[in-house]
């Protein structure tokens, strides 16, 4: 790496302002969205790239954002390659051009200096529709990409400062819900202006070639973080393998197999995958980028800086076109962030973690979540929206410590946040009777994984439609060091409709009429735990109870703890001796 004659207080000085402009980026997306996908739950990113283009900064985002935006961004780039102007401003969705599902959004916005392109300010965001035949975009019936919604490939919304109004109104002529849309538009879009003033300032105060020499330098910073690590971890060929259960679509469970090799201080990371099928969980490669970068990142755990130097020393491979985490047009891909990202994070983890025994960690609970749609009477207008606090899940437990409750799910990892209830409550014309955390989620062992949530709902005064998307309703999980749950139905997700006093369990991808009087909850999955749960310490398990987060059956099972009394929490020590014993 080149010796550059950067001063070390300057270099803190830029690596604040990169850190800041991203973070008031994101901060003018929750501030100025219209939805609450946005506003509430905060399911957007942003990123700063230089000109060639290499990402600066990833913002502490949405993880499965994240490693997209790298392959993104440069195929955006290469696009108008000899037509980025000053005053451009690119929009993109097309996973067939690096992007994740086409409901998550990107605008780019190439920063100029002195007539020099320089940087670009890129932000991501979920848009709540993408037009297609099924509210909010996830259609569990699509069998091509065509039935989803809307393809936007690279195209300016402004050209040369000028804003290409028939464009947007044509976007949004083919959207639900247009005030949200559009009002998510234009915070997407000063996010990346708030980025490019903060990058001129920079250049200002700094000048250009201090700035980028700083810039360079953070980029080999991480660089050597992440050789560094891969050094420390002996030669060799190690093999993780995940599987991706059946949700309902009638094709069997999946395996997804990541194979990393290590020489000296780089790895190459090659993921096998099954044929792509006609149903909505098929990855395109630049989606599988970011799963794989989230399974390197949860296993190495690295301090800052967060930038592309990160992967100069790791090389991919994603198996053929056509397979399910390397799919081709035209197939159906809206579920991918989720499924299969989620099990093809666990794959990667798990081979790294073959290589480093010491850094086992368990599953974070998958996402198993749902959108709602109907007509809103008090506004006169239709709503659609994705309910993010619909999946929110446990985190896994490590060898230090339990799991963190309503903190997932994996894609996600602790990004996401449900907002207010009664913020949502004010948005939508709906009722949450509940959302709650769920005895016996969390995943059992040593440490115990982290409980999932319940969200149930009830429209006011008119017909919902309610989707379902995910999975996890039938394998937990996954722990780690001899972990292992004897009561699994708790610690999966489902869905429950109930209907005249009758409750029905769902555990497929579906798309269901809720009536007024009629209530749906949505249970999520927790965390896989760490160790042997009969190690679990016996007050721990007790405190377990008392909060309701374990139940007296659960002790029993899954700790081989018996308490004998639920009011007084008296624990039976030599039945639990005899018990932990057997």
């Amino acid at each position: 790496m080149p010796k550059r004659n950067v001063d070390p207080i300057t270099l803190s000085v830029v690596r604040g302002v990169l850190e800041t402009t991203q973070r008031e980026m994101t901060l003018t997306l929750e501030q100025t969205a219209r939805s609450s996908v946005f506003n509430l739950a905060h399911d957007y990113s942003t990123a700063l790239f230089n000109h060639t283009p290499e990402m600066i900064l990833q913002g502490q985002d949405i993880p499965i954002h994240l490693g997209s935006l790298i392959p993104a961004m440069k195929s955006v780039a290469g696009f108008f390659d000899g037509d980025i102007n000053e005053g451009d401003l690119i929009l993109h969705n097309d996973p067939a051009y690096g992007g994740s599902h086409i409901i998550d959004t990107c605008m780019y916005m190439p920063v100029f200096y002195e007539g020099e392109l320089v940087f670009w300010t890129v932000c991501k965001g979920h848009l709540t529709d993408i037009g297609g035949p099924v509210p909010a975009g996830y259609n569990p019936n699509a069998t091509e990409i065509f039935a989803e919604g809307l393809r936007i490939p690279p195209v300016k919304l402004w050209d040369k400062g000028k804003p290409r109004h028939d464009v947007m109104n044509l976007l949004l002529t083919n959207m639900r819900a247009r005030r949200d849309q559009e009002g998510d538009f234009n915070a997407l879009i000063g996010a990346c202006q708030v980025g490019a003033r903060n990058l001129k300032g920079l250049m200002d105060k700094y000048g250009k070639d201090v700035v980028q020499d700083c810039i360079a330098e953070l980029l080999d910073m991480a660089e050597a973080h992440m050789r560094k690590l891969i050094s420390e971890v002996p030669d060799g060929t190690y093999t993780g393998t995940a599987i991706l259960e059946d949700a309902g679509h009638g094709f069997g469970d999946f395996e997804i197999k990541a194979t990393v090799t290590i020489t000296g201080d780089s790895c190459h990371i090659e993921i096998v995958s099954p044929p792509q099928i006609p149903y909505f969980i098929n990855s395109y490669e630049g989606n599988s980028h970011s799963g794989v970068y989230l399974g390197l990142m949860m296993f190495a755990q690295l301090p800052p800086p967060y930038n592309e130097g990160l992967y100069r020393c790791v090389s991919t491979d994603m198996g053929p076109k056509g397979t399910l985490c390397n799919a081709k047009s035209p197939a159906p891909h809206m579920n991918c962030t989720t499924t299969p990202m989620e099990t093809l994070t666990d794959a990667v983890r798990l081979a790294f973690e073959q290589a480093a025994p010491a850094k086992v960690s368990a599953s974070w609970g998958h996402a198993n979540g749902c959108n709602i749609a109907g007509w809103d009477n008090r506004h006169d207008e239709e709503y659609v929206t994705m309910v993010l606090a619909s999946i929110i899940s446990g985190a896994g437990a490590t060898a230090s410590q339990d799991g963190w409750h309503a903190c997932g799910p994996e894609c996600c990892f602790g990004a996401l946040t449900s907002g207010d209830i009664e913020m949502l409550e004010h948005s939508y014309p709906i009722i949450i009777h509940r959302y709650s955390l769920m005895e016996d989620s969390g995943g059992a062992g040593k440490n115990r994984g982290g409980s999932g949530t319940c969200w149930e709902v009830e429209p006011l005064d008119s017909p919902m439609t309610l989707i379902t998307f995910g999975e996890g309703r039938r394998i937990p999980a996954m722990g780690a060091a001899g972990a292992k749950s004897a009561m699994v139905q708790p610690k999966v997700g489902r869905l429950e409709v109930t209907r005249n006093g009758e409750t029905q369990i769902i555990t497929e991808n579906v798309i269901e009429t809720i009536q007024p009087g009629e209530r749906a909850a949505n249970k999520n999955p927790g965390g896989g735990g760490y160790g042997n749960p009969f190690e679990r310490d016996i007050q721990k398990v007790v405190e377990d109870v008392r909060n309701g987060l374990v139940s007296l059956e659960g002790a029993r099972q899954d700790y081989g703890v018996v308490i004998t009394d639920r009011d007084t929490l008296s624990v039976d020590t030599e039945a639990t001796a005899k018990l932990r014993a057997a």
